[in-house]
């Protein structure tokens, strides 16, 4: 019979090939894109979406572990920061990410705290998954905005994204 994997160790490692996905999209994008406009969405920009990914992962961590994260990220302003630091930020956000799932899991799956607003059952595989989807959805945003903008990716770095067994090798550098 074979051994039952170690579900702890494969969510912690999914989460930093998720986490090298999004940071290989920030670094792919020419950073003279970071202050141009999303077509349809004229308040915002790449760059402000791009720090979306981290800000939204601040609430969370707020939101559900404020007590136990000693390195709690801050957030950045959207309107303000730029692409190393938001780089920067990406590190910290996802390291406290890391912590959370790791205090949902030492909770017996559950979430410490449950914000009244929470949308979905209250484990950490639903967090999970919640937080993927995110990312993955303002990252196909992102990338169609360029299209839009008459800037794609090219071919190469949009090959890339589907590349997660290298992702995943990055991932213990980030």
């Amino acid at each position: 019979m074979p051994k039952k994997p170690d579900l702890t160790e494969a969510l912690l490692n999914s989460w930093k090939t998720v986490n090298e996905v999004s940071v290989y999209l920030i670094r792919s994008i020419d950073p003279e894109l970071w202050d141009r406009k999303i077509p349809g969405y004229p308040r915002k920009t790449i760059g402000m979406l791009l720090v979306h990914l981290h800000n939204i992962r601040c609430m969370w961590i707020k939101e559900i572990d404020k007590e136990k994260i000693t390195r709690m990220p801050t957030r950045l302003d959207p309107k303000r920061a730029t692409r190393d630091e938001l780089l920067n930020a990406m590190k910290l956000s996802n390291e406290a990410m890391l912590a959370l799932f790791e205090r949902c899991i030492g909770n017996g799956g559950k979430l410490p705290a449950r914000p009244a607003w929470l949308n979905f059952p209250n484990d950490v595989m639903h967090l999970f998954a919640y937080i993927v989807a995110h990312e993955a959805h303002h990252r196909g945003q992102i990338m169609m905005a360029m299209r839009q903008l008459g800037q794609p990716l090219p071919r190469n770095v949009t090959g890339e994204f589907w590349q997660w067994t290298r992702r995943h090798r990055e991932s213990g550098k980030s």
